[in-house]
């Protein structure tokens, strides 16, 4: 048998333990770096939006619940989006989605006028249906 140094393979074909463990560490490295730009994390709580609209001003920010008041007028297309802590307008060119549906979507914060904080027009334009 040979012994292992530096990353080398043994006689029998198994890895030293100097590699296997490099090979665990970038396949850690690797999943974050895929998880960190997937959209099916990191959404921002309805709520937070509704309860100070001002910060979030022209932000893309992701948001996901259950759809309800579907409506188009005008080809005009507007649906609500409502989780646990509150609701919220989302404008879109896609399709409708169902009344209950459960939806995530992905969007910019846009309000006619914020006065004393409170914002008037409140929604989110719709960027991509995440779900």
């Amino acid at each position: 048998m040979i012994k292992a140094e530096g990353g080398k393979r043994k006689a029998d074909g198994g890895l030293s333990p100097v590699t296997s463990h490099g090979s665990r560490r970038f396949a850690i490295a690797l999943a974050v770096i895929a998880l960190a730009g997937c959209d099916y994390f990191g959404f921002t709580s309805i709520k937070d939006i509704v309860a100070a609209p001002g910060p979030f001003e022209g932000k893309e920010v992701k948001i996901k619940g259950k759809a309800a008041n579907p409506v188009q007028v005008l080809g005009v297309r507007t649906f609500s989006v409502k989780d646990e802590g509150g609701e919220i307008t989302v404008s879109t060119n896609g399709s409708l989605p169902a009344a209950g549906a459960d939806v995530a979507v992905k969007g910019t914060v846009k309000s006619a006028i914020i006065m004393g904080g409170k914002a008037v027009g409140l929604h989110v334009a719709e960027t991509q249906r995440l779900k």
